[in-house]
């Protein structure tokens, strides 16, 4: 569907007012469980008044909004009725009958409510819960229990909000990601950001923000259920104080950065301390298992890991100088 009707995706056409015989109308798909209430039909028809026009699907000549007019104009013995045409999709003519029964005539149900936001979210799984719920009368936080209840693996990565505007499904997901791209790219622009992590420009900069404050960069509110905060990374006025710390301690807080779990690199280097501090408990274990005629290899190869683990750091240091200066 066309983003720019997204707030109001099903449009009546312009000039389409025309007389149709009462024959050549079909039933309504309508979100009501009863078709028609009798009573209410027989006091629209003895009210007198001039009844607007039926709205009609006209791909299909169903009615969208309108049974009750019609069953008063045939209990007034009329052989024609006036019709307003819709010519959108049938998923479109259907979000139009909710809206136009939830604005007049007989209030739906809530069971039809809920029963026409479900259809709604199967057929635009793409409009957000808030549209939804405008259309439906319903509220959006029924609408989102309704979608969790409904979800499937194939869910859209952004929704369609009452503006038309096109938002992450998941904002933890699009701040996961902006704080992935914002680690490896530092000196990208805001909108460079903004545009692959599908977020808006503001939330990166509030992102960039909270890293830089040592927050994480998920608020606790749109944390996603089950997940845990994410200790701050260190400031850089608390660099300093990581010399001297065993290594256990240094790998333990250098696992709580979010910035490090959210790169590949990054838990790649996660993994491998992780390791050497669990290398480095069974020490003698591991001296013991070397058998004597492997020693020397053993050793060779030990050396050199720490020659590479050196070089590593110096790269790393000389990183933190440069940071550290800027």
């Amino acid at each position: 569907m066309d983003k720019s009707n997204a707030r109001h995706p099903a449009k009546r056409t312009p000039h389409s007012a025309a007389e149709v015989p009462v024959g050549a109308l079909l039933a309504a798909d309508s979100p009501r469980t009863v078709p028609v209430d009798e009573g209410h039909a027989q006091a629209l028809a003895s009210s007198g008044r001039t009844l607007p026009p039926l709205l009609v699907h006209r791909p299909t000549m169903r009615i969208i909004d309108g049974t009750h007019r019609l069953r008063a104009a045939v209990l007034r013995g009329c052989d024609t009725v006036a019709v307003a045409y819709f010519d959108g999709s049938a998923e479109d003519a259907f979000v139009l009958s909710v809206e136009e029964n939830i604005s007049h005539g007989l209030p739906l149900t809530q069971a039809e409510r809920t029963a026409a936001a479900l259809r709604i979210l199967r057929s635009h799984p793409d409009w957000s819960d808030r549209g939804i719920a405008q259309r439906t009368g319903l509220a959006a936080k029924t609408v989102g229990a309704l979608r969790r209840r409904e979800a499937t693996d194939h869910d859209p990565p952004g929704r369609i909000g009452r503006d038309g505007r096109v938002r992450p499904a998941d904002p933890a997901r699009g701040r996961e990601a902006a704080a992935r791209l914002l680690a490896g790219r530092p000196t990208a622009s805001l909108r460079q950001i903004a545009r692959e992590a599908g977020i808006a420009p503001s939330t990166v900069r509030d992102v960039r923000r909270r890293i830089g404050e040592g927050e994480d960069p998920v608020p606790a509110g749109q944390r996603r259920s089950g997940s845990s905060p994410s200790p701050p990374p260190p400031r850089p006025a608390d660099r300093g104080r990581s010399r001297g710390q065993p290594l256990p301690a240094l790998v333990t807080g250098l696992c709580k950065d979010p910035l490090l779990r959210l790169s590949e690199a990054g838990r790649l280097l996660l993994r491998m301390l992780d390791l050497q501090v669990s290398g480095l408990r069974q020490r003698e274990r591991i001296v013991a298992a070397v058998p004597p005629y492997r020693a020397e290899s053993a050793a060779a190869a030990a050396a050199q890991c720490a020659r590479d683990w050196q070089e590593l750091s110096e790269e790393l240091g000389r990183r933190a100088s440069a940071e550290a200066r800027a």
